[in-house]
């Protein structure tokens, strides 16, 4: 028995009596993180025929659903793609510390294909979190998502959006809540040079409100055109 055998054969023996955290399911050999390889499977891209702008599937001779401020917006995957959902599973525990699902995830973002309209853009920035919201977190998933992102498109990521502190966090409030979130409440943070293309990376595509107010500030300074990336986009 040679030792890569022995040591596979002893890690699925230690696995066998594990379940997985998702769903509860027998870890099996594509498990990471505590979740088998069929959660994992759950990263499932959007629909072919889905709009350039909004990333929805809709008639395209009518406007998008959803108000958007930008040239082009996709998502890597689908937020309720999976069984059970892996968007809704995998954010909440990231931010409230799984460090193990947030690793996973970013080397699966490392690997995902990319829209091609990513290649031209001039700079990444993020959608920003609240500072209070880094200071009890630790770190800013869309941050790191864009600093990974601007690292494998060989672009500078700069810090170019500020969040008012006492504006809360999205994924708190219900639709009508997050529609309602005032243009005042995300400002440029540093001024733009040259009317760059910026590419905008967010984690999680829900109504879009946060990206609108995102790209309307990126605008005002100075940007030439805003593409929009998320990570998930809620269908």
């Amino acid at each position: 028995m040679t030792l890569p055998f022995l040591v596979k054969t002893l890690a699925i023996r230690a696995r066998s009596g594990l379940r997985c955290r998702g769903c509860l399911g027998l870890l099996d050999d594509a498990s990471e993180a505590g979740l088998c390889g069929q959660c994992w499977g759950g990263l499932q891209p959007l629909p072919e025929l889905r709009c350039p702008h909004c990333a929805l599937e809709h008639d395209p001779e009518q406007p998008c659903p959803e108000p958007v401020a930008w040239a082009h917006g996709d998502a890597l995957w689908d937020y309720h793609g999976g069984r059970p959902p892996l968007g809704p599973l995998l954010l909440p525990g990231i931010k409230s510390g799984e460090g193990g699902w947030r690793k996973a995830l970013i080397r699966r973002v490392v690997e995902a294909p990319l829209p091609g309209f990513c290649c031209s853009v001039d700079l990444v920035t993020s959608a920003p979190a609240t500072g209070l919201r880094r200071l009890l977190g630790g770190f800013d998933l869309a941050e790191e998502l864009a600093r990974t992102l601007a690292r494998r498109m060989d672009r500078p990521w700069q810090p170019l959006l500020r969040k008012a502190w006492g504006s809360g966090r999205q994924g708190a409030r219900n639709e009508t809540e997050r529609r309602r979130l005032p243009r005042k409440a995300i400002t440029l943070a540093s001024l733009l040079d040259s009317q760059p293309v910026v590419l905008l990376v967010d984690d999680v595509w829900t109504t879009g409100t946060t990206l609108l107010r995102c790209a309307q500030a990126l605008k005002a300074g100075g940007a030439r055109e805003v593409r929009v990336l998320s990570l998930f986009r809620a269908l």
